[in-house]
């Protein structure tokens, strides 16, 4: 986007900008300095500063300011007298001068909350478009960003599988669970690790430090009757309990839970967080809801004791509520992927004879992001196919 107009102001210290849509900003100098995009100021191969901020003046102020031809803005930073070039697209793109205050629980503009609604529009791809075509990959990671789910049809049926799904994108995050783990369950089970009982919703692994951003849950074998997984959206359950009771919201969000994992010998995991996780703005940045792991709660004070364990129990409640959960069944062949730190998973009873099969693997959201954007900006330039 073009900018039309740019006025020095405060003696040189910030310049206020106007684009091409009528829409205003203004942008210190020192922040101006601190970005520029020169060769001498940023590393032309990966892009990182070669400078610090103290090899910048704290004095640093507007000399000169004009608007190319072109639409960009053309800066003069003193004391150095250092010119420096910004499209107008970029600093739109990096414009702070907003409001930076946030409701409690804001959401990311890339995500979109989900209940029963997304049952028969759950983001999915097959494994042979994804493999091969960058514009089928880049669709089904842009649902993995939006939505925190994905499913994921005609993955080859072998062990280790779901692992070349994780690599398409990323590196499989390994753990003390090993490079892939398995789900199998039995109706009538000679060991009672291969149950058929249902598990209730929840995040895996909230007693480690980083936790694994991503979970992929690929079927090998299903030859029960039930055994549904389901999936809810951690954070519409966060945002619908702030509507309905802000107190319990406000609880989850400011006192930790504690986790902890000691059933393998030589491993003992515990980490403390929130049930819902915010950023100092208000943003709503991660769910850890795992009753199985959970610890003796020993953060909250004992006058908030009684109302934390009530709105935990409120929570639990919404996570249970069928209005906020899709379900499916997986068939031999077929994967769902899940953003682990907002996306919770749950998997029905099951009875009859046969059995259920699954293998699980973790893989993290920086890497996907990564992936995506790289085939976002290939999109863009037409070299997507």
């Amino acid at each position: 986007m073009k900018l039309q107009t740019v006025d020095v102001l405060a003696a040189g210290d910030a310049l206020e900008i106007t684009w091409s849509d009528g829409s205003r900003a203004r942008f210190h100098a020192l922040w101006l300095r601190d970005n520029a995009l020169d060769a001498e100021t940023r590393s032309t191969v990966n892009g990182q500063r070669l400078i610090t901020l103290l090899d910048i003046s704290p004095d640093a102020s507007v000399a000169e300011a004009s608007i190319s031809p072109a639409g960009d803005l053309n800066v003069v930073i003193a004391p150095e007298m250092k010119a420096l070039d910004f499209a107008g697209d970029w600093l739109k793109r990096h414009a702070y001068d907003q409001m930076q205050t946030r409701e409690a629980g804001s959401l990311d503009p890339a995500m979109t909350t989900w209940g029963s609604d997304l049952q028969d529009q759950v983001p999915t791809g097959t494994w042979d478009h994804i493999s091969q075509s960058p514009a089928a990959l880049r669709d089904w990671l842009a649902g993995v960003r939006e939505y925190g789910l994905a499913v994921l049809h005609g993955v080859p049926i072998r062990s280790g599988a779901l692992c070349d799904v994780a690599e398409l994108f990323g590196f499989v995050r390994e753990t003390n669970y090993g490079r892939w783990f398995e789900v199998r369950s039995e109706v009538n089970p000679e060991n009672l690790a291969y149950t058929n009982l249902g598990l209730q919703a929840h995040t895996d692994n909230p007693y480690r430090d980083p936790v694994p951003t991503l979970q992929l849950l690929g079927c090998l074998e299903n030859t029960v009757e039930g055994g549904e997984s389901i999936v809810v959206d951690g954070f519409n359950v966060a945002r619908r309990l702030k509507s309905e009771d802000p107190g319990a919201f406000d609880l989850l969000g400011k006192y930790s839970a504690t986790f902890e994992y000691a059933g393998a010998e030589g491993v003992r995991l515990r980490a403390d967080k929130q049930i819902i996780g915010l950023a100092p703005d208000g943003e709503l940045k991660s769910i850890s809801f795992n009753n199985r792991s959970a610890a003796p709660i020993t953060s909250v004070p004992y006058d908030d004791m009684a109302a934390y364990y009530a709105a935990c129990r409120k929570f639990a409640e919404l996570v249970e509520d069928k209005s906020m959960q899709v379900s499916f069944k997986l068939e031999p062949g077929e994967l769902f992927i899940v953003d682990n730190t907002r996306v919770m998973h749950a998997r029905q009873e099951f009875s009859g004879s046969g059995q259920r099969w699954l293998q699980g693997c973790y893989a993290d959201m920086d890497a996907l992001l990564s992936t995506l954007s790289i085939l976002e900006d290939s999109q863009n330039i037409g070299d997507v196919a």
